[in-house]
């Protein structure tokens, strides 16, 4: 998608832009998705690409909607070292938007990939499955 900044702040709440095209991190425990347990897929906020199956959220205490892995291609992983320590971004792979971060996790019946993507509901909407 080859939207101008201006048309993604149309288009975006304050909130997602802030998110989505400028890397902001929502507050923890806020998310409108934290605690869904709802049937259905994980899409991108801003261009509605699918990029995570209700199969793969966990609750991992963080305060953000955690997943154990990403639908196939949704996703671009991409270091950053934005903070102190390096981490690993999580784009969509439609709009470029950011998603949140993959951090190693331990493997256990919750995260068998022991990965955990760590997202933004903000980010996020939601499409329920009959």
């Amino acid at each position: 998608m080859k939207e101008s900044e201006d048309e993604w702040k149309e288009k975006l709440t304050p909130e997602q832009y802030r998110v989505l095209r400028e890397k902001g991190t929502e507050k923890p425990f806020t998310g409108k998705l934290l605690h869904s347990k709802r049937h259905g897929d994980y899409i991108c906020g801003a261009c509605g690409n699918k990029i995570f199956s209700s199969k793969a959220k966990f609750d991992s205490g963080t305060g953000w909607p955690s997943f154990y892995d990403a639908i196939k291609n949704s996703v671009v992983l991409k270091k950053d070292f934005s903070l102190f320590i390096p981490r690993i971004e999580v784009i969509c792979s439609k709009c470029g938007g950011h998603l949140g971060h993959v951090f190693e996790e331990r493997k256990t019946t919750s995260c068998p990939t022991g990965k955990r993507f760590c997202i933004n509901s903000v980010a996020l909407d939601f499409k329920e499955k009959k």
